[in-house]
């Protein structure tokens, strides 16, 4: 939860420096109290998981079985999100769901590396992307639908669950955003309803409402496969957390009980995977496997036993590390913040008790 607290703007810089944009890093307090620059303590906070090193890309393909799609996984070590490219064989017809737009804070530097990876994937297999598609508005990465849109050429719809708007007001809020700062979902080209559906070649897409991690959280049903974003882990980490605004255990346990009760054989791709010493990063499960394994949701486990645990974990959790750059930047579709002055700025509040 973000406490109430001073602002910090960080510049971003717009020179380009190859495939990288350099973020010049400029402190400025916004608060009437508090006129001077100010130097940011004890910021950024522990991550939440174990981050390992960003040399750790990982690409591995499922060939599609009859009539199913074809998934290509890119796994990005930073992270810990899978990225996926789904396929349709007979037209060429792909999604993208949850792409990455790397960042540091220290540095403060954005790089497209793990974008530009896609995109030339997708040359490479001759894929027409028909849209990008977001299974939340994502608090440990920032996202960079916007950028693959304008490289493959402008038109490819971003696309996330009609809950953007309930966070994007929450969010604009917290960070004192500007008036102008649409908060009805406008900057992304497609507001998903629970059981909408279209067609990706041959398969039919749909999307599936599975609130909990946050109000606006989706997945999606592509044939035989789901891709759940955070609202399972694989089965030896269990599900996401909860506690973030909006979010909710009770309706994480409700939602996981519907993805429970399709078919057995329904094939289950995760967003992250956190993986246990001694495991290499996988995402792949089925949902017979989630409700006999999952550490935390088996079918063994009542609606009562999850929320008290689930609350209980949560409480004991940290920001990620990335938290207030990744808001700003996916809520707003992928946009950067637009221009002040000289430059672009996140803000990032300052949690002090005391007032000089």
């Amino acid at each position: 939860m973000l406490k109430q607290s001073h602002m910090v703007s960080h510049q971003i810089g717009v020179a380009a420096c190859g495939q990288s944009i350099l973020l010049g890093f400029r402190l400025l307090v916004h608060s009437p109290r508090i006129k001077q620059v100010a130097l940011l303590r004890g910021y950024p906070t522990q991550p939440l998981f174990q981050r390992r090193s960003s040399t750790c890309h990982l690409h591995r393909t499922t060939k599609a079985a009859m009539g199913s799609p074809t998934v290509h996984t890119f796994f990005d070590g930073v992270s810990s999100t899978c990225t996926y490219i789904v396929a349709d064989v007979a037209s060429r017809e792909a999604v993208i769901i949850d792409p990455v737009l790397g960042f540091t804070v220290e540095g403060t530097k954005i790089d497209t590396k793990l974008s530009d990876e896609l995109l030339a994937f997708v040359e490479e297999k001759q894929y027409n992307v028909v849209r990008i598609l977001e299974t939340h508005a994502h608090a440990d990465h920032l996202t960079s639908a916007q950028y693959l849109k304008l490289r493959l050429g402008g038109s490819v719809p971003v696309c996330i669950g009609e809950g953007i708007t309930q966070v994007q007001r929450t969010f604009a809020k917290k960070y004192a955003l500007p008036p102008s700062f649409p908060t009805d979902g406008s900057q992304f080209d497609c507001l998903l309803r629970d059981n909408d559906t279209f067609n990706l070649g041959t398969a039919t897409v749909r999307a599936i409402a599975t609130p909990g991690h946050t109000p606006d959280s989706m997945s999606f049903l592509i044939g035989d496969i789901l891709f759940c974003g955070d609202l399972l882990f694989m089965p030896d980490v269990g599900t996401a957390r909860c506690d973030f605004p909006g979010g909710s255990a009770k309706d994480m346990y409700k939602s996981i009980r519907n993805i429970y009760a399709l078919a057995e054989n329904i094939k289950v791709y995760v967003g992250h995977d956190y993986a246990p010493p001694g495991r290499e990063a996988s995402w792949e499960s089925t949902v017979a496997i989630q409700r006999q394994n999952n550490k935390q949701i088996s079918d063994k486990v009542t609606e009562e036993e999850f929320i008290a645990w689930r609350e209980g974990r949560d409480s004991t959790l940290g920001p990620p590390r990335l938290l207030h750059y990744s808001l700003q930047v996916n809520i707003a579709a992928g946009h950067l913040p637009e221009k002040e002055g000289d430059g672009r700025f996140f803000k990032v509040p300052i949690n002090s008790v005391v007032e000089f």
